[in-house]
């Protein structure tokens, strides 16, 4: 049975979880998409080593997939809608006639909770079949309101209604961190996303852990109680002001310099939690494929380099892809990767730009900074501006019924 990257990097360690970043109704149409332009040597294995990954049936039947859980958000769902365009068409116009069809993002939203209560119904068994280990979704807030603290509160209450087995993603902003501390303890499972730091990580461990205290004190019932801080690799070093801070200061910082500071950071974070035997998991997302193309080889450092670590990997589709596309020249995972250091000189290179210390030390910022990182805003940014085209898609969808009614 030939593996497939991902089930080589989980044997490193078998607390490592591989996770699905996208909606998991895409996941099929996405898979025949891969198999056709598998090489026909390949078809086989692909399809063998995808069903294990997530098969749809197999997963609701017998509570069993390969990946241990899923990561979406709006932009992400937003691929699902395009996905069946006319399911979803209906499915907003049929929405816009029980409610105010004058309320566009009240439309919006409940066709977004829509989206996510479907994909977790879908993986709903791997969660009860686990104790609650297993199986979560993660549901996020809108991302157009990250320093809304009342907002994001309400609507993470919202996702966590949904069913049992949402996780519910939440920024790193200080608002953020206040309200993952509030549904913590409320006993709702939260994932920290758009963070990027190790000050932003150490708040969302102090924040969850206050909840967690406030919980007991409670009697809240914690047992399928978990949490995740999601370090945006590959964001950190290529769309904050990593690269244009240092071509001002005249460094010259090679990608492998870049990967390795994206992958210091992480890991300093990670050693800092299981020093403290912290109950968070850090969950790494937004990983590259560096490939010369055939005959060359290839790499992933943002896996490679974490080998061996108690992580979550959260994959999209067009990652995963990349790695099959790429699995022949990719070198065997080193299961002590883990425990290396990047090299001394070139943490000393990044030290002497601003962004890096900002994301590297530990009291690198305050938190009502957090919100004003190069790579929170600018990942900020990109998903308000994939939700606004969504609610868009949504609007055309309402004017199609307002038209329809006159």
């Amino acid at each position: 049975m030939a593996l497939h990257v991902l089930e080589k990097l989980a044997a490193t360690n078998p607390q490592c979880e591989i996770w699905w970043d996208s909606s998991p109704l895409v996941y099929e149409s996405w898979k025949q998409s891969v198999l056709k332009s598998a090489p026909a040597e390949k078809q086989a294995d692909w399809a063998a080593q995808l069903t294990r990954l997530f098969d749809p049936d197999h997963a609701e039947k017998t509570g069993e997939m390969g990946f241990r859980g899923v990561t979406t958000n709006p932009p992400l769902s937003a691929q699902a809608i395009q996905a069946d365009p006319a399911f979803w068409t209906e499915e907003i116009r049929r929405i816009a006639a029980e409610r105010n069809v004058d309320d566009i993002e009240d439309i919006y939203w409940t066709v977004y909770l829509d989206v996510v209560r479907r994909g977790a119904a879908m993986i709903r068994k791997v969660f009860d079949r686990s104790g609650g280990k297993y199986g979560y979704l993660s549901g996020q807030v809108d991302p157009r309101f990250v320093t809304d603290r009342a907002r994001m509160l309400e609507q993470g209450l919202q996702l966590a209604a949904i069913a049992p087995n949402v996780m519910v993603k939440i920024p790193g902003s200080k608002e953020g961190y206040e309200v993952i501390e509030e549904l913590t303890a409320r006993g709702i499972s939260t994932n920290n996303t758009t963070s990027f730091t190790v000050s932003q990580y150490v708040a969302c461990m102090n924040a969850v852990s206050r909840g967690l205290d406030r919980a007991k004190a409670e009697g809240i019932d914690l047992s399928t109680w978990r949490s995740v801080i999601t370090h945006m690799s590959s964001r950190l070093g290529n769309i904050g002001d990593l690269k244009a801070q240092a071509e001002a200061r005249g460094i010259a910082l090679s990608p492998e310099d870049i990967v390795h500071g994206e992958m210091a950071v992480l890991k300093r974070a990670y050693r800092y939690g299981k020093k403290r035997n912290h109950p968070s998991k850090m969950l790494q997302c937004s990983m590259r494929v560096a490939d010369e193309g055939p005959g060359g080889s290839a790499s992933s450092w943002h896996i490679a380099k974490i080998a061996g670590g108690d992580f979550v990997y959260t994959c999209p589709p067009g990652y995963i892809a990349q790695l099959m596309q790429a699995e022949d020249r990719l070198p065997e995972f080193d299961p002590k990767a883990i425990d290396e250091d990047a090299p001394a000189e070139v943490i000393e290179k990044l030290m002497r730009i601003p962004y890096f210390r900002q994301a590297y030390e530990f009291n690198g910022m305050k938190p009502e900074e957090f919100s004003y990182f190069g790579a929170f805003a600018a990942t900020a940014a990109e998903f308000a501006a994939a939700t606004r085209r969504t609610v868009d898609f949504v609007a055309q969808s309402v004017e199609t019924l307002r038209r329809r009614v006159a």
